[in-house]
């Protein structure tokens, strides 16, 4: 098998592994509370993290003022916000749903790229974001006429779903940010500590309301799924792939995420699904196509090594 297959394997099981984050959240968030779930990820993946730096590059770089407030802005909002908005949409919405809607994070990254950090949108690029923005209207407005009733609560879900993603594509944006100082390792080991100091207090309130013998093994292996498979390996694999393969290419396979999240919820959580989401999805991974097809400077997948702290 040659390196460049190897690399596309690798690359494939990586975003198959994203994409089964949604529905593996969804068996969590039925013994856990939202913010000690998010607490204990981030606490094991920093615990893991901590040695592994230590060890090849003993200490952090020098912590600058623009370096500490894009730490800070991708921590809170990309970390703090991002989960609390999508653990508390798939509360409300389907997790095929809320899949295709995360699957709209790079047109968000291309938008806010132009509108922040004043980068240039050729044809591609708004063709891929129009593509995905109907691919996510069409979930909403087919499924309305569809039942021919209107899911207020489907759609206050979907609308944290979106808020989840723009928190995300703003910190994928800050990311590029960073000074050249900061290692993919570095910045993942912070990004995963601050992540859990935030969530804290917070967690330590959920954790007086419920009774940790009552949480059963397979959510606690589930926990520690979300902690070492979904955002620390995820990523090795897809950094792995990158050193071999182009990331034109590469995030060709971000399509792969939404199509697992929505293989397995209707496989294993036994969700419907209606054309109308299949429809939704064709536009979204067309969109993700385009856009990631295109010669000019991708937004999204430049700052893919700070992957693993906001999962």
């Amino acid at each position: 098998m040659s390196n460049s297959t190897i690399a596309y394997v690798k690359v494939s099981i990586a975003m198959s592994i994203v994409g089964s984050f949604v529905v593996v959240n969804k068996f969590i968030l039925e013994q856990i509370p939202i913010f000690l779930a998010s607490e204990l990820r981030l606490l094991i993946a920093s615990l893991i993290l901590l040695p592994m730096f230590y060890r090849k590059e003993r200490r952090f770089p020098t912590l600058y003022k623009k370096d500490a407030f894009v730490l800070l802005v991708q921590s809170f909002v990309g970390i703090f916000l991002f989960s609390v908005c999508l653990l508390y949409g798939l509360q409300y919405t389907s997790a095929v749903e809320s899949g295709i809607v995360l699957s709209c994070t790079p047109a968000a990254m291309g938008v806010i790229a132009y509108v922040f950090l004043k980068e240039k949108l050729g044809v591609a690029k708004i063709s891929g974001i129009l593509l995905t923005i109907l691919g996510t209207i069409s979930i909403n407005v087919f499924g309305i006429i569809s039942t021919n009733s209107i899911s207020f609560s489907s759609i206050f879900g979907n609308f944290l779903i979106l808020c989840a993603v723009i928190g995300d594509a703003i910190f994928f944006s800050f990311g590029k940010l960073l000074s050249k100082a900061w290692s993919p390792l570095a910045i993942s080991t912070a990004l995963s500590i601050i992540g859990a100091i935030l969530f804290l207090p917070l967690a330590i309130h959920d954790s007086l309301s419920i009774d940790f013998s009552q949480i059963s093994i397979s959510v606690w292996l589930l926990v520690f799924y979300t902690a070492i498979i979904v955002t620390i390996l995820a990523v090795i694999l897809m950094n792995q792939g990158l050193k071999v393969i182009p990331a034109s290419v590469a995030s060709v396979f971000t399509a792969l995420t939404p199509i697992t999240t929505i293989l397995l919820s209707s496989l294993v959580l036994k969700e419907d699904i209606y054309w109308y989401h299949i429809l939704g999805m064709g536009f979204v991974v067309l969109g993700i196509i385009v856009l990631t097809r295109t010669n000019e400077k991708s937004v999204g997948m430049n700052v893919v090594k700070t992957d693993e702290a906001k999962l």
